[in-house]
């Protein structure tokens, strides 16, 4: 059987059909902005559906589910989207939707939860009985997967890290909550704080690293200064690692898995400016415990393509 992965994402819809193995056969993506309310949504998850199939010459009969992420809480029973912090859509009867079109079983999940599931099944977290993934990106997202089950908590809303506050009264956040970890750990906060300090520092290396890119800051702007002797690009990348920590000890000492593993674009810098210091500084300040028994930090290892298969798993998942 192949199974539909829809990863939907605070800035792009990305869709896949994948194998039992979690290949992916065929993919597409699109900005999430191009849909702008309940129906589109739901109709655009159709026609996704449709087009995978054609574009990998596979029939709908052969399609056993189509899987949602979607970055927010949902209710997995009833198949609804019930809120989002970084996009318009709350309370959204989604497989009600979808199901006016196709009959196909529709699951949806939070979106970091996927990822998880994915990461825990075919990549990083193989061989952990307590996994738990962070993505950065648009915001922060987390997915805690306990022998084999995402773990839900009691009202299906577990896993929502990048609400937790390290900064009591600082940034306020979409949420509505002020210093907010994914204000200042996500892909976009570390955006926002290279601008800041490129902004008070227009001679530095940094300066010269942005302007190379057509005057953009990326999540790796900073760390290519830094890599460049850039004592700018180096307060920005130490500052946040620091913020990193604090949201990742936190983790640590609740749920004490056997792995945590870190996904997103920052992830895939060179170990030596990210992880390296990241794991020293959760050491000396997470709980103490043997070496032997601490949290292994890792990078996930499916990137991009872990959303996709971590949605489309969710129907696999049912079935095993």
């Amino acid at each position: 059987m192949k199974y539909i992965g829809i990863d939907v994402g605070g800035t792009n819809l990305k869709a896949g059909l994948v194998d039992e193995s979690g290949l992916i056969l065929a993919s597409q993506k699109m900005k999430i902005a191009q849909v702008d309310d309940r129906d589109s949504l739901a109709w655009t998850l159709v026609a996704l559906t449709q087009d995978l199939c054609r574009a990998a010459g596979v029939g709908l009969e052969q399609v056993a589910s189509v899987g949602v992420g979607v970055p927010g809480t949902v209710d997995v029973r009833s198949g609804s989207i019930l809120y989002t912090c970084n996009l318009p859509l709350q309370n959204v009867p989604l497989r009600k939707l979808f199901h006016r079109y196709l009959s196909i079983p529709l699951y949806i999940e939070n979106d970091a939860n996927c990822a998880a599931l994915a990461e825990y099944f075919a990549g990083a977290g193989q061989g952990s009985k307590r996994f738990v993934t962070i993505t950065l990106g648009t915001g922060i997202g987390a997915g805690i997967i306990h022998n084999g089950k995402i773990y839900h908590g009691s009202n299906g809303m577990a896993g929502e890290v990048g609400h937790m506050t390290i900064l009591y009264q600082g940034e306020p956040c979409p949420c509505g909550r002020r210093g907010c970890w994914e204000r200042y750990a996500s892909a976009s906060a570390l955006k926002r704080q290279t601008a800041r300090a490129l902004e008070e520092n227009p001679d530095s290396i940094l300066a010269a690293v942005v302007a190379e890119n057509g005057g953009r800051v990326s999540g790796q702007s900073a760390f290519i200064a830094m890599r460049r002797g850039d004592r700018v690009g180096e307060q920005v990348c130490r500052q946040y690692i620091d913020y990193l920590a604090a949201g990742i000890v936190n983790l640590v000492n609740i749920f004490q898995p056997d792995t945590l593993a870190i996904g997103g674009g920052v992830s895939n810098e060179d170990d030596r400016y990210l992880l390296q210091p990241l794991r020293k500084l959760v050491e000396q300040e997470s709980l103490p415990c043997g070496r032997d028994k601490m949290t292994k930090i890792v990078k996930a290892e499916l990137g991009a393509r872990a959303g996709i298969i971590g949605a489309a798993f969710l129907g696999k998942n049912k079935r095993v």
